[in-house]
């Protein structure tokens, strides 16, 4: 049975705290995805490569807030052919020099090939955990399709999703979050630190009043952090 960092053999939580973490799928949450059709798709080389605007200070902004940021991605078109793996790699150490992450986890297979770190299987996620000394019970997955959230729950961290609009259904149980930019992910993140820290505390808005955005219930599920219902960002 492999051991999660902060629990112990009996599944209850150790005196042992491990680091807290913020996963992040890699196209349409780091960079941008190619949407054809509309479904999104990996840049096919350096030049197709582009990271928007928000993302660079939104992860300077967890990375101060004490959080690990770790990029977890599937790139299955390397089994297929249709993708080299040395240009996967380009695009991760273009990624790397750009933003604060500590590394970027890979899952290169195709959903014949029976391993246990495709999403939404939650490989990748224990791979971090078990190098970085994460509570993953203490940590957040952004993704913006079904397969990162269902991921994300399966490890037991709060989940958070990017709504691009795809044409794909949603499958996995609802995230706790849903938003529209990863600077409104983060937003809520550290919002969700700051009531943990301080239940007394009073939360900075979410989202800013200068976004112009409304916030509703998206069911009457406890948050994980906060105890409160579920919200869901307005479009």
């Amino acid at each position: 049975m492999r051991k999660v960092p902060g629990f112990s053999d009996s599944g209850r939580r150790s005196s042992v705290v491990g680091r807290k973490a913020v996963f992040l799928d890699r196209d349409g949450v780091l960079n941008r995805a190619i949407v054809k059709n509309g479904k999104p798709h990996p840049p096919s080389n350096l030049e197709e490569l582009e990271i928007p605007e928000d993302v660079p200070q939104a992860l300077h902004a967890l990375k101060e807030a004490g959080f690990l940021l770790l990029g977890a991605t599937n790139q299955p078109d390397v089994s297929r052919g249709t993708q080299k793996r040395e240009t996967v790699e380009a695009i991760h150490a273009a990624l790397l020099k750009a933003l604060p992450l500590e590394e970027i986890f890979v899952c290169y297979h195709d959903d014949g090939d029976g391993c246990s770190c495709r999403k939404p299987l939650p490989g990748l996620l224990y791979q971090a955990a078990d190098r970085y000394a994460i509570d993953l019970s203490s940590s957040f997955m952004i993704g913006d399709r079904w397969k990162d959230i269902e991921a994300g729950q399966r490890a037991g961290c709060v989940t958070i999703l990017i709504d691009h609009q795809y044409v794909e259904q949603l499958t996995a149980r609802p995230p706790d979050y849903i938003v529209r930019l990863l600077s409104e992910a983060v937003n809520c993140i550290l919002n969700l630190n700051v009531l943990k820290k301080d239940s007394k505390a009073s939360p900075p808005p979410f989202p800013p009043p200068s976004e112009g955005e409304g916030v509703k219930k998206l069911n009457n599920s406890p948050s994980p952090l906060t105890g409160e219902g579920r919200v869901r960002v307005k479009n």
